[in-house]
């Protein structure tokens, strides 16, 4: 599996994972209306034009980050290859960028309800630090996760 920054012909393959994980892994955490209204369109509009990382394995995109500033905006490996550390080395080529870039207090959001995924990142040494938001494009309470890098 090989890191490398995402190029415009990647868009297709970074909404195919975006859409895996919605449609298989979200139906178990959100709310069916918010899971169904994400379509391939809506999926396009949000990727398309967005720096982020990608993790290839045979030409396929099977995964992603994209971060800026202080923060991990976006982590997101297919179904089928989550389990194997892809998410980890993902996340720990966000922190490292950002690191690099000055950073030394990192934050992500992740949707409250979505267990699976806070097991993840505190394993990875991210913490809740107590604030909420809602936003209105998805209206589901998220929490932040902060992580101090070195």
């Amino acid at each position: 599996m090989r890191l490398r920054p995402a190029t415009p012909d990647d868009v297709d393959g970074i909404v195919e994972v975006f859409l895996a994980c919605w449609h298989e892994s979200y139906p178990r955490v959100l709310p069916e209306r918010l899971v169904s209204a994400m379509s391939a369109e809506r999926a396009r509009g949000l990727w398309t034009g967005k720096p982020a990382v990608v993790a290839e394995d045979d030409g396929r995109v099977r995964g992603l980050t994209r971060f800026s500033g202080d923060t991990v905006h976006s982590l997101y490996v297919h179904p089928g290859a989550q389990g194997g550390g892809l998410g980890a080395r993902l996340l720990g080529a966000a922190e490292d960028a950002l690191a690099s870039a000055g950073t030394t207090t990192a934050f992500l959001w992740v949707f409250r309800d979505n267990l699976p995924s806070i097991g993840f990142y505190r394993r990875q040494g991210w913490a809740p630090d107590g604030t909420e938001r809602v936003t209105p494009e998805f209206g589901e309470p998220e929490l932040r996760l902060t992580k101090e890098l070195a």
